[in-house]
């Protein structure tokens, strides 16, 4: 194969290559065995959530995706190449929105494409766009002290996609929020993932949250954390709050309920023991 053909053997492959790829994945801290071994293959556009008891690993996998820790075992391929260190197109979103407060909305949202070095007139052009994207037309000079905490996260989500991620990263994004606003923000990062057609990995403790957004839900078990089960989404897309009431998600959110009662009711007898 000469230099050229293997050049666009190179670029085929990771086109078709899966967006994120795990394989053997485990993490330790100290004598703890926190998660794993873990495998987990993750389609370009995907929305896929993980869903399990407290402690049993779902934010050290992201945070291993996201190159925020390296694992103590195992591989993890994003785009199609071995991930060796934080990567520009992927966004990672937490609980706390984490706005700068001595900044404008426009302007927290144009920050990461300043610190890349884009110019201030392109940043703040983008950084408008996704403002009026994530439904905060109006507020672009207001400070986030001035915001609501849904409010907050918005700009959390414009500042994310200003990059123009093909994976996003969400932690809990909206577990500080009251039920209301939060499935309102569900439907609203739908809309906007949607318009920009990238993959998430979405991390929660709601079974509602995860079936509304998602293609599939993993199912992590109690510490160390594996997958015990895998959930397909059948709901048609747009989806809105309603489409919770369908049977398939009825029946998705009684399966997943029940794997995840039955992982903390084991961990609570275990630590019961224990004492």
């Amino acid at each position: 194969m000469n230099a050229q053909a293997r050049q666009q053997h190179d670029i085929l492959s990771t086109s078709l290559a899966p967006i994120v790829r795990v394989e053997g994945v485990e993490q330790h801290f100290g004598a703890v065995h926190a998660l794993g071994p873990v495998d987990l293959t993750m389609e370009r556009g995907e929305f896929v959530s993980i869903v399990g008891p407290s402690g049993c690993g779902k934010s050290t996998l992201l945070e291993i995706i996201g190159a925020l820790q390296d694992p103590a075992h195992g591989s993890v391929e994003v785009d199609g190449a071995p991930l060796t260190g934080p990567r520009r197109r992927t966004a990672i979103v937490f609980q706390e929105s984490a706005t700068l407060p001595w900044r404008t909305v426009v302007d927290n949202v144009a920050f990461a494409l300043e610190v890349r070095g884009v110019g201030r007139r392109e940043r703040r052009e983008r950084a408008r766009e996704l403002v009026e994207i994530v439904g905060l037309g109006g507020f672009e000079n207001h400070y986030p002290a001035q915001l609501s905490g849904g409010m907050r996260q918005r700009v959390a989500m414009a500042r994310a996609m200003s990059t123009d991620p093909d994976l996003i990263l969400a932690d809990e994004p909206f577990g500080a929020l009251d039920e209301q606003t939060r499935m309102l923000m569900a439907e609203e990062l739908l809309r906007v993932v949607e318009s920009i057609g990238c993959g998430v990995l979405f991390i929660t403790h709601s079974i509602q949250e995860a079936v509304l957004l998602s293609d599939r839900v993993l199912v992590m078990g109690r510490r160390p954390g594996t997958f015990i089960d895998e959930v397909a989404i059948d709901l048609p897309r747009p989806r809105a709050h309603a489409a919770l009431s369908e049977p398939s998600a009825t029946a998705a959110q009684e399966r997943i309920w029940t794997q995840i009662r039955k992982e903390a009711e084991v961990a609570m007898v275990g630590r019961r023991s224990t004492r």
